[in-house]
């Protein structure tokens, strides 16, 4: 997420000069990141400096946010196994207050990395006055109901009713932003018709909109091809009139920079394996991603590992 700002261009510096620069402000656990993770860090403070008030955030001489109060506090729902929970609290300007998720082995994987505990429970069934207070919330809703993978019945299927549910939690905290994903088929699911239902109730309560298709293989040097909307909404016009979602684009890297060594030989293809055959002579070439779909496999020309998705399971049941 970018704000933009006249007294700091920050994509034409260093690294060494961004890593000063997250020292002022207050960013740690970073000395590992790449520039542009370290200007989205950057700018992911600043935004944050705007939406709290330059009177609310404080750095000392140590660098360092006086202390928890200064913080915003943010809720995460659906928060899976908490990749919002992870990025605002690497922004060192963010504490999260609530996270929420029904499902077990994303609570033994969320609490395992975080100090606060993910409430395991419907958020249906969650009362709006047992959620903390926050300033912002997040939620990546469940997108089944328009994914192209499934029946696309959109507000007729009963997961999508948590989005009144999160209405009606903003309607009792009203945060200050609110950051909702979901897949990029949401934008045109009906003829737009949800799209607009959601853009519409979320405006009637006095937010600014911006939204956008990210692809996670364009904008992390990450290659994977995982489209998804983002939608970002803003109380503060003087905030929401710095703010974009306009990124940079970033030379991919080779899929084998991700690969693990030394894997146990159990998740190897054997000649056990009723597929052997047809992956032996198809997986010819290192450095190249390989998808085996029904009885055939192919080469993958774009060289990002697709997003797998529930149809990819029923079609090889």
């Amino acid at each position: 997420m970018h704000i933009m700002t006249e007294e700091m261009d920050i994509s034409k510096m260093s690294k060494l000069e961004l890593l000063e620069k997250c020292k002022e402000f207050g960013i740690t656990k970073c000395s590992s990141k790449n520039k542009s993770q370290l200007i989205e860090l950057i700018h992911s403070k600043c935004i944050l400096q705007d939406v709290i008030g330059e009177e609310s955030i404080h750095l000392n001489t140590n660098n360092e946010t006086t202390d928890k109060c200064s913080k915003l506090k943010m809720i995460d729902l659906f928060a899976g196994t908490g990749a919002f929970t992870l990025a605002f609290q690497l922004t060192n300007a963010v504490n999260v207050v609530f996270g929420n998720d029904m499902v077990e082995h994303s609570k033994n994987i969320y609490d395992n990395n975080f100090n606060h505990k993910l409430t395991l429970k419907d958020l249906n069934e969650v009362k709006n006055e047992d959620i903390p207070s926050h300033d912002i919330l997040t939620g990546g809703f469940p997108c089944q109901p328009f994914s192209i993978a499934g029946l696309q019945e959109g507000f007729k299927d009963e997961r999508s009713n948590v989005f009144w549910k999160i209405l009606s939690i903003i309607n009792t905290h009203r945060p200050k932003c609110v950051i909702l994903e979901n897949v990029k088929n949401l934008l045109s699911h009906d003829d737009n018709k949800t799209f607009n239902t959601i853009k519409n109730n979320i405006e009637q309560r006095g937010y600014n909109i911006c939204y956008k298709v990210l692809n996670t293989a364009d904008i992390t040097g990450i290659p994977h091809h995982r489209e998804r909307i983002y939608i970002v909404c803003i109380k503060s016009k003087n905030v929401f009139d710095k703010f974009n979602l306009d990124f940079p684009k970033i030379n991919k890297k080779k899929i084998s920079e991700f690969l693990e060594h030394d894997i146990p030989e159990k998740y190897y293809y054997t000649d056990k394996s009723s597929t052997w055959e047809v992956v032996k002579e198809s997986v010819v070439k290192k450095d190249t991603i390989y998808q085996y779909t029904r009885v055939y496999v192919r080469e993958n020309k774009s060289g990002e590992c697709p997003t797998l998705t529930a149809n990819i399971g029923i079609r090889r049941s």
